[in-house]
This record gives structure tokens, sequence and C-alpha cells, in this order.
């Protein structure tokens, strides 16, 4: 192997550590987020949630203000989803 395929191989493996680090600082926010609210996460530390605006279960991420990744503040059934999440009685599974 030449020094040009050492050196791509190297950078290679440098992004995918990188992707690899970045992929956990993920999940370890989203866990810490769904730990505060007190709520059932998934192996990637989503929240489970059951969504009252198509009532079906997904796992979300929340943001730093206890909000769900899917939230669209301009309807009603995810004002009253976050506020349930705010009161701690939100439908999980």
């Amino acid at each position: 192997m030449d020094d040009d395929g050492r050196l791509r191989r190297f950078v290679e493996n440098l992004r995918s550590a990188g992707d690899q680090f970045a992929e956990a600082k993920r999940a370890y926010s989203d866990a810490k987020r769904a730990a505060l609210a007190d709520l059932p996460q998934d192996d990637r530390g989503r929240a489970k949630l059951v969504c009252r605006r198509y009532a079906e279960r997904r796992a979300v991420a929340l943001d730093d203000a206890g909000r769900p990744a899917c939230f669209d503040p301009d309807h009603r059934d995810c004002q009253g989803c976050v506020e349930d999440v705010r009161e701690g009685v939100v439908e999980t599974w």
C-alpha cells in the first residue's frame, strides 16, 4: 500500500470515528432530556410517546424545552402533547 492509500484510509477511519462520536453525543443528549422528563426511552435514548395528532407510537428526541422533534406549534394536538410532557402525564409505550 502506498502513502496515498494509507492517508486515504486514515482519513476514512477518522471520519468514521467522528460520525460515531456525533451519534453517541446525540444519543446521550436525547437520553438526558427524556430522563429529565421522566419518560421511557428506546435504545437510542429517544422518548417513547404516543402521538396525539396521529395516534401512533413514536420514539422522538426532545429539544431543550421538552418538545418532541415532531412538534408543530400551530397544531392543537401538538400543543397539548407538550403540555402533557411538561406535566408528566403524556401517554407512553
